[in-house]
């Protein structure tokens, strides 16, 4: 069984969580910049047995794909060319954000650790990632 990893894309840092190798527990990587984004995958997926990658997919209130789906196909595009051996399955994204904001609050998280660029995009990641896990039954 090898690992599942979740990204929460964006135009300039990316979420990241993985799974252990047993798939029971969601875990955050330290947030890339989406420039950086496909090299550290690559070296991530020679290192580590990864069985899955999942990208958030951010839709609107009515189910249609956000205008952020623009940006975020042509990544896809790239990730199922440079790493072909890997599925890559889309999860709905839609409330994660809101999420991770709740949940740092209720967690106490001070005002400059909730702002500090990036957190969120971690929790973001790890949300998606604990989703899907749900979703499977894990």
């Amino acid at each position: 069984m090898g690992r599942v990893l979740a990204i929460d894309y964006g135009r300039k840092r990316c979420g990241v969580a993985v799974t252990d190798v047993l798939q029971i527990s969601a875990n955050p990587l330290p947030v890339v910049r989406a420039c950086d984004l496909m090299e550290f995958l690559k070296t991530y997926c020679a290192a580590e047995p990864v069985e899955r990658i999942l990208v958030g997919e951010p839709r609107r209130m009515d189910g249609q794909p956000s205008e952020s789906m623009r940006y975020i196909t042509p990544f896809l595009n790239r990730l199922r060319r440079e790493l072909p051996g890997i599925p890559v399955e889309m999860v709905d994204e839609r409330f994660t954000s809101v999420m991770a904001h709740r949940d740092m609050l209720t967690a106490g998280f001070k005002k400059s650790d909730r702002e500090r660029k990036g957190f969120a995009d971690e929790m973001s990641a790890t949300i998606i990632l604990t989703t899907w896990l749900e979703s499977q039954g894990k």
